[in-house]
């Protein structure tokens, strides 16, 4: 090939072209986002809208259903769910996969304002946003002190401001802080005496509180712009507000009500360690890099800490970016652990370091040039790209082994350096290219793979491919031109390590005499390889499945959960309760931090309380996160009055519930109640752990039912009878007041005392349009029953959900059990059910991939068939394919590993790995039967000479990945299940290789000649 006699030619120009691309690399990879785990793209829409303290039922009527109708026609949609809570409506829009999510949500807007008109006065604007997995934070960082109110003001004015300026950080969010408005508190007594009503003191507050600009008027040569400035500049002009009696007297604001400067009643509170504090949710940058932002902002903590006022203390409660750290270097420790066993091997082969430093210099440059093409890709670096990298180390070297051995072929004729260089790669390089070819083509049905599958898969993929293809230039461009400078004289047969090329001579004389029997017993051989093959399937039931395994990352999640209704008073005792039992793990944990109340977009209640615990690393503690989670439960189920649920956290790569039932019917009562039904029939399952339903007890509502006719009589509507209620029980904002650029609410509200009992409100007074005063219960009725904690939707019909973590079983096993009870149950006409969660995900991704392996096979063959120009030589290598079952079971089964995503990628990558060692020994075969020599003798030949070139790059390839299929280090659980599946595979299928092939060419060649003859005959006849 003219590459490699213009490399071998021209070394100073290929030392240069390696010199960039080091350089090109070093800079790239300086450049690369590093991340714990690849962008995850989910076609997801959120439309959120808060009401405030509006019950479920109103919520769905009101907010929910219409928003579902107005986006449903939305194109490319696949699926509606709806939350409806008190407070807020939450409505997520799952899109099939290939839909232009931007496109989208412009639709999903266009349809929300065209029917924004009809939602309720009260409800605030839908905020329509788009769901990533990216968009969780990657910091929380605790303010504490002693007043609240004091943390607050230097949160929002001081830190903040300063974060959001910081590289990377898209937003920073503060849970727990104290919310200013000003408060008008009505005295009831006064309004009656001044003949002043609520909505009379509203319309002076907001018509004495505007500013506007009224025209212009001429001013000599200039037009002077006319503007009213009416709004208030202090709280004097609030209480000075200006109001009209019904005897046309002036009263001022402060004559009925008191004008407080206050804040908002408390809706919910943070503790960090167990003290009050708030604290900072960092969010970053779509394509921000999260150990960048995360460095950016300790800095910037270090900055801030000496200008906080005395007392106030900033410290990080928990950084994803110390496990990602922790993860990228245990991967790249493996790398190199993984790259010195690979050194090793040639070095124990080849027996001369010269010939190990040209075969090991395509490693790093291979690795280099991978990290460039990473960077054009937009590809980040993370634990799948770099295991990736270590998966394909040990192929690395397999093309510049077999190019360098040819050249020693070439030097022992007695070729000098220069002319052995040349003809030793140009002989090969073809066959290289396509060996090298049929690893690659697996990756290309990809194309075929949707959702998460194909967001984990692409980028390892990726970085496989990238490797090898950059190993392979390195084969047939660098090995030669460092052949001919660095190897003086062809490998000897002596030296020290002279007893290893004995080793192998006795390795190869007992392989002869096994093939010799295989080829004499061939029905045998084929029957033990088939019954190999079902005895490993057998092994399926032992193994189970699951969707992606679990990094011990040592985060866990505490949720408390109270009666609903239970007061946030009592919600914080029993939080006080768990913190006494967290005490005993005080060892274990690093940090924690807990929520009381309140939750993201408006969904959260008084009645819960949300832990967020940080364990130390796990090389510094003797158990999982997994066995303090069990430990937990078992503690925390002593304490009464609540129901505790303890899980792991998957931080940044969160997948949602292993197991979700959806019940879907026309009755949410009915949905209730068969939710409860399947949570006691599914707890009976062996795996099933802290099953839950959404049909959690429902929260006690004082139902006010208005009898109309009775309030027609006194001149009332329903809406003036609500409004008054509403005012009397949450307050109405009347106005907002600006002060040093900050806006607050001016809210009107009653005494405490006057809005706390029931007996508060049947004795509440309605006032009518004449003026006179009646009590509500002249007018209304009440009952008390219990409402719904929140109402579920999806595709504009009710659904119940039923969710359940797993513990001690693989997730398909669990899965199974729960779908064979479910199909005994008798649900109710018109009523079904939906497996979702990870067990969804898990089904549909490997459905994917085997579509991707059977096409992987195709091509395999394809390419095959093209290097042979022959079909039935690639389809007797094909048959080392079925052997690679036996390894991937036994390995699977023996380490006690389910089989998950990463696995099955690894099965793909094992059908363009296998076929390269049966290419090998089938070609060699052909070319000793083309020289003359008889087929038996043929076959334990090419078996013999073939079987060192096997072993080496087969060992190279296997140790390399070693270090990952041992899981060494933070987060190498992910890589594991991949590197094992490769491992076993190719380790068991080589051996299969080295004997089932000869015996399957044997058979074929044998059929082949009768076809032959019998041609042969018919066409003398």
């Amino acid at each position: 090939m003219r590459l490699v006699k213009t490399s071998v030619k021209r070394p100073v120009g290929v030392i240069m072209i390696v010199l960039a691309i080091i350089a090109l690399g070093v800079v790239s990879l300086r450049s690369l986002a590093v991340d714990l785990f690849p962008k995850i793209d989910l076609p997801i829409a959120v439309v959120a809208t808060p009401y405030s303290d509006a019950a479920p039922e109103d919520i769905e009527n009101l907010i929910s259903r219409p928003i579902e109708s107005s986006i449903s026609s939305v194109e490319g949609v696949n699926t509606i769910q709806s939350q409806s809570q008190s407070g807020a409506s939450l409505v997520l829009i799952m899109f099939n996969n290939g839909v232009d999510l931007d496109q989208a949500l412009l639709d999903i807007r266009e349809r929300v304002d065209q029917i924004k008109g009809f939602l309720p006065q009260q409800a605030g604007d839908p905020n329509i946003m788009r769901f990533n997995p990216d968009q969780m934070p990657v910091m929380w960082v605790g303010l504490t002190g002693d007043d609240a109110a004091t943390l607050t003001n230097v949160a929002n004015d001081q830190i903040v401001p300063y974060f959001e300026r910081q590289g990377g950080v898209a937003s920073v969010t503060v849970e727990g802080a104290k919310t200013r408005e000003i408060q008008l508190v009505l005295d009831e007594a006064k309004l009656q005496q001044y003949g002043v009503n609520a909505q009379s003191i509203m319309q002076a507050l907001s018509s004495q509180n505007r500013s506007a600009s009224v025209g212009t008027v001429e001013k000599g040569n200039k037009d002077l712009q006319l503007r009213v400035s009416g709004t208030f500049e202090s709280i004097d002009d609030i209480k000075q507000t200006i109001l009209q009696t019904q005897t046309g007297a002036t009263i001022h604001v402060e004559d009925v009500a008191d004008v407080n400067d206050s804040y908002k009643k408390d809706t919910g509170l943070t503790l960090v360690n167990g003290e009050q504090s708030l604290v900072l949710s960092i969010m970053k940058k779509t394509d921000g890099n999260t150990v960048e932002v995360a460095t950016n902002v300790k800095d910037g903590i270090a900055d801030l800490s000496t200008d906080l006022p005395e007392g106030v203390e900033l410290e990080v409660v928990i950084d994803t970016s110390e496990f990602i750290e922790m993860s990228i270097d245990s991967v790249v420790k493996n790398i190199l652990i993984g790259g010195v066993i690979s050194l090793f091997v040639l070095l124990l082969f080849l027996r001369s370091i010269r010939a190990t430093i040209v075969i090991g210099a395509s490693i790093p440059i291979a690795i280099i040039s991978t990290f460039t093409l990473m960077y054009f890709t937009g590809e980040t670096l993370n634990v799948l790209t770099l295991g990736g990298l270590a998966l394909g180390l040990g192929m690395m070297v397999d093309s510049s082994i077999v190019i360098l051995e040819n050249i020693y072929s070439y030097r022992q004729r007695g070729y000098n350096l220069v002319d052995s260089a040349i003809k030793g790669a140009s002989e090969l390089a073809p066959a290289v290219i396509a060996s090298t070819t049929t690893t690659l083509v697996v990756f290309l049905p990809i194309v075929f793979v949707q959702g998460i599958a194909s967001d984990l898969f692409t980028p390892l993929a990726l970085a496989v491919a990238f490797s090898l293809i950059a190993s392979l230039v390195v084969a047939v461009t660098l090995v030669p031109m460092l052949s001919s400078k660095l190897l003086s004289k062809a490998m000897d047969n002596h030296g020290r390590r002279y007893w290893f090329n004995r080793f192998l001579e006795k390795v190869g004389n007992g392989y002869s005499g096994v093939l010799k029997w295989a080829l004499k017993h061939r029905k045998t051989t084929v029957g033990g390889t088939i019954l190999a093959i079902v005895l490993s399937l057998g092994l399926i039931p032992f193994i189970g499945a699951e969707f992606i395994p679990g990094a011990d990352q040592g985060q866990m999640q505490i949720q408390v959960e109270t009666e609903p209704g239970t007061s946030l008073d009592k919600t914080e005792k029993l939080v006080e309760q768990v913190n006494e039992k967290l005490v005993e793990y005080e060892d274990l944990i690093e940090t924690s931090f807990v929520s009381v109340g309140g939750g993201g977009m408006g969904m959260g209640s008084a009645n819960g309380a949300s832990y967020t615990i940080q364990l130390i690393p796990s090389t510094e503690r003797d158990v999982s996160t997994n066995e303090v989670v069990q430990d937990l439960t078992e503690d925390l189920q002593g304490i009464a009055g609540a129901e505790i649920t303890v899980g792991a956290m998957d931080g940044g790569m969160s997948m949602g519930d292993p197991i979700s039932i959806q019940l879907n019917g026309p009755e949410h009562e009915v949905l209730r109640d068969l939710a409860e039904e399947v949570v006691d029939t599914i707890a009976t399952v062996n795996g099933v752990h802290n099953p839950s339903t959404a049909a959690s007890e429902g929260i006690p509502q004082m139902t006010i039912e208005i009898d109309k006719e009775k309030a027609a009589m006194y001149g009332l509507t329903q809406d003036q009878i609500l409004s008054q209620i509403s005012l009397l029980f949450t307050g109405q904002v009347a106005t907002q007041y600006r002060e040093e650029g900050t806006e607050m609410d001016v809210t009107l509200m009653y005494p405490e005392e006057k809005r706390s009992t029931i007996n508060d409100l049947q004795d509440m007074k309605i006032q009518t349009p004449t003026g006179a005063v009646i009590p509500l219960d002249e007018v209304a009725g009440f009952v008390e029953r219990q409402g719904p904690v929140s109402l579920l939707r999806q595709n504009q019909q009710p659904q119940m959900n039923v969710s359940t973590d797993i513990a001690d079983r693989d997730l398909a096993s669990v899965v199974s059990d729960i779908e064979s009870i479910l199909e005994d149950m008798q649900f109710p006409e018109g009523y079904t059910y939906s497996m979702g969660g990870q067990a969804e995900d898990m089904a549909e991704s490997f459905a994917d991939l085997a579509l991707a392996l059977i096409f992987s096979i195709f091509l395999v063959y394809a390419v095959m068939a093209i290097q042979f120009e022959n079909f039935l030589f690639p389809f007797i290598i094909m048959f080392s394919l079925p052997a690679t079952v036996v390894g991937v079971m036994l390995g699977l089964f023996v380490t006690d590993l389910p089989l998950s995503i990463p696995g099955f990628i690894g099965i793909i990558m094992l059908a363009g790995i296998v076929v390269n060692n049966s290419i090998v020994l089938v070609d060699y075969i052909n070319i000793l039967r083309r020289r003359g020599m008889e087929r038996f003798e043929a076959i334990v030949e090419a078996g013999k000479s073939r079987l060192r070139p096997i072993l080496m790059t087969t060992l190279t390839t296997v140790l390399a990945m070693v270090p990952l299929g041992l899981a060494l280090g933070e987060g190498a659980e992910m890589q594991q299940p991949l590197a094992v599946t490769i491992i076993f595979g190719l380790g068991v299928s080589t051996i299969f290789t080295l004997v089932l092939i000869p015996v399957v060419y044997s058979l074929f060649d044998d059929l082949t000649g009768k076809f032959t003859r019998r041609k042969k005959k018919e066409k003398e006849a």
